[in-house]
């Protein structure tokens, strides 16, 4: 009779888990959106595809599962339904959301970090390295010890080694 229990029990978490997924699963599809025109449906999947999640930030509109990307993809669906062009859709989540919104912010002086920013890191630290590698070939190599610099460390650690007897 145990053993019916444990199984029922695990059987409905099996259910569950299978049911939580393939809901969700079906949450996030794009067929809810539907378009007259085939051109028009890829026009919005490519918009919602550059499109960045405000929550996700590494993840597009057509991606995500987050609710502001649920709000957006219905927003850009209405837009678009509307007569709306791409230009006026991107132009008004730009406004709305700043050029954090696209995958490809535009090149103006506010995203010259994001567009420069990693070849300078990356120019600043070859010529770091390249200094680095000039100053150690200029520098003198260690000399030998002399003879009376040799008599004197063996000085030195034979008493370090009478101390520690002691």
């Amino acid at each position: 009779m145990r053993l019916t229990n444990l199984m029922q029990t695990v059987l409905s978490g099996v259910l569950l888990a299978t049911a939580l997924v393939f809901s969700t699963a079906q949450a996030y599809t794009l067929e809810e959106f539907t378009f007259d025109d085939p051109a028009k449906f890829n026009e919005f999947h490519d918009l919602i595809g550059k499109l960045r999640c405000l929550v996700c930030q590494n993840e597009s509109l057509a991606g995500s599962q987050a609710g502001v990307a649920e709000d957006l993809r219905k927003e850009v669906y209405r837009m678009l339904r509307e007569g709306q062009s791409r230009e006026q859709v991107i132009a008004f989540l730009t406004a709305r959301y700043g050029d954090f919104v696209l995958y490809e912010p535009p090149i103006k002086p506010s995203t010259y970090i994001l567009w420069f920013g990693p070849f300078l890191l990356v120019g600043f630290g070859g010529w770091r390295l390249l200094r680095t590698l000039q100053r150690k070939k200029s520098e003198p190599e260690q000399a030998e010890l002399s003879a009376d610099e040799r008599a004197r460390l063996n000085q030195l650690l034979a008493q370090k080694h009478d101390h520690q007897d002691i």
